[in-house]
């Protein structure tokens, strides 16, 4: 029986999925997002709703399809409050079980499954620069990528290609943590946070999109990547170009205790996320000689804000 030329979006409906499911309908694609709820912005996608957690009508989209993209997964920019912590880890694994569970009953399963990871598992080393070889790291976030990618490991098939991609901060226009930073800035407020050498590792949108491509359409991808441009900077360095890019003369730093006290008060979201970071870079798509084209900070916020 032929694929078709479907693609599986699992969890499509935030920043990514819908960045995803954009380039992929201008590629000719047709692409299906499964999500709980309706996308709020309107493409050339299908949506199909699912629960994440059981089997439905939406596991016969699977049947066929070109690839399975999992993006599942409750975001992290939230206050870590318990019941939070359980949410993230069991939307990711619950969500990788059943997809699982899903291609196990069709007759033509999609020949290959990129699974989303983070970064985030190697922690958040102060100075040390990780690669797809390093040790992973210690807290949650490491916890739940842990445990994020041994569902992965159960679910998938053995005869399906398996990409895992270790996703840095992803920097887009139309979403994602850095409409909020450029928030702050355009307040006067984007200048340093803590003491500023947290590493921070990130990657344009469209990069991110050709990454999902290839590894979608290249039978020589296989295993774990770190999705991240070639150049992690601290946190000093990406304030202060993101204050350039928006032509902000001045950025007032925000002392630790500043963001511990605002963070969760003012922001709603996890003060550890800004105040602690890691520098990255994939050794993996250098050896494989995947081209980025926005490989500095620089160049690519003069893209999304030109």
């Amino acid at each position: 029986m032929e694929i078709s030329n479907k693609i599986i979006i699992a969890g499509g409906t935030g920043f990514l999925g819908l960045n995803l499911a954009r380039s992929q309908t201008e590629r000719d694609y047709e692409v299906v997002i499964l999500g709980r709820n309706q996308p709020q912005t309107k493409g050339d996608w299908r949506y199909v709703n699912w629960d994440a957690r059981s089997l439905g009508p939406w596991a016969s989209e699977l049947e066929n399809a070109t690839a399975l993209v999992n993006l599942a997964g409750r975001t992290v920019d939230c206050i870590k409050t318990p019941d939070h912590c359980d949410e993230i880890l069991r939307s990711r694994v619950e969500a990788t079980d059943i997809l699982g569970k899903a291609v196990r009953q069709l007759d033509s399963p999609p020949p290959v499954w990129v699974q989303m990871s983070t970064a985030h598992r190697y922690g958040d080393p102060p100075e040390c620069i990780c690669d797809e070889d390093s040790a992973f790291g210690y807290g949650l976030a490491p916890f739940v990528a842990q445990e994020w990618e041994a569902a992965f490991q159960r679910a998938v098939l053995p005869d399906m290609r398996q990409v895992i991609l270790r996703t840095s901060f992803v920097i887009g226009r139309s979403g994602g943590a850095l409409q909020r930073l450029a928030k702050l800035v355009r307040w006067g407020l984007g200048g340093t946070v803590g003491h500023g050498r947290q590493g921070m590792s990130w990657i344009h949108e469209q990069d991110m999109n050709r990454l999902f491509l290839r590894a979608i359409t290249d039978d020589s991808m296989q295993g774990a990547y770190l999705a991240t441009a070639p150049q992690p900077v601290s946190n000093a360095e990406f304030m202060r170009a993101l204050r350039k890019a928006l032509k902000m003369p001045i950025g007032l730093p925000a002392m630790s205790w500043m963001v511990r006290l605002g963070a969760p008060l003012l922001m709603r979201t996890d003060p550890e996320l800004a105040l602690y970071g890691r520098y990255c870079v994939s050794r993996r798509l250098r050896e494989e000689n995947f081209e980025f084209e926005y490989p500095d900070l620089d160049s690519a916020l003069v893209d999304l804000y030109r």
